[in-house]
């Protein structure tokens, strides 16, 4: 199975373009596990719940057939950056699972599209500088890694190249 990561600050369209790469080559589009998460939260968290989510998003991703393309809307970078950020700390699960999350390609969004306001999400100020932690890391890392930038259309083109090698 090939598995492919959409990564990137809040706002930034991953989830739009994780759909439209499911859609386009007959893939899994797979959800990030912290909405419906949040959503019955009421937004409201700790630290910790970040330690559930991270393990039901791994739970989720072991489901996936082996036979089908994978995009998923998010991944442990996300809560590693959201930790960090917020928290000031990430916790050890979480590092060991970013460390041992396997994608072929992450594709970085750049958040160069309009903010859109949603109850769950909280840094419409911060976009730039958060992108900015996502490269660091990605290149720290040696991961491979494009950044996805523009209307929807040039995005699923910068991606077309990737996917279909």
């Amino acid at each position: 199975m090939k598995r492919f990561a959409i990564t990137g600050p809040e706002s930034s369209g991953k989830t739009t373009l994780a759909i439209a790469l499911a859609e386009q080559y007959a893939g899994i589009f797979m959800p990030e596990f912290a909405r419906g998460y949040l959503e019955q939260k009421n937004g409201v968290y700790s630290r910790e719940d970040l330690d559930r989510i991270a393990e039901k998003q791994l739970a989720l991703w072991e489901e996936v057939s082996a036979e089908n393309l994978l995009f998923c809307d998010t991944e442990m970078l996300v809560l590693k950056i959201w930790s960090e950020f917020k928290y000031g700390r990430c916790s050890t699960f979480i590092l060991e699972a970013f460390g041992n999350q396997q994608f072929e390609h992450y594709f970085l969004c750049r958040p160069d599209i309009e903010w859109e306001e949603d109850p769950l999400r909280e840094n419409p100020e911060n976009r730039e500088e958060l992108f900015e932690r996502y490269l660091t890391e990605l290149k720290k890392q040696g991961l491979p890694f494009t950044i996805v930038e523009g209307n929807l259309e040039n995005r699923i083109n910068m991606c077309s190249e990737i996917v279909i090698k």
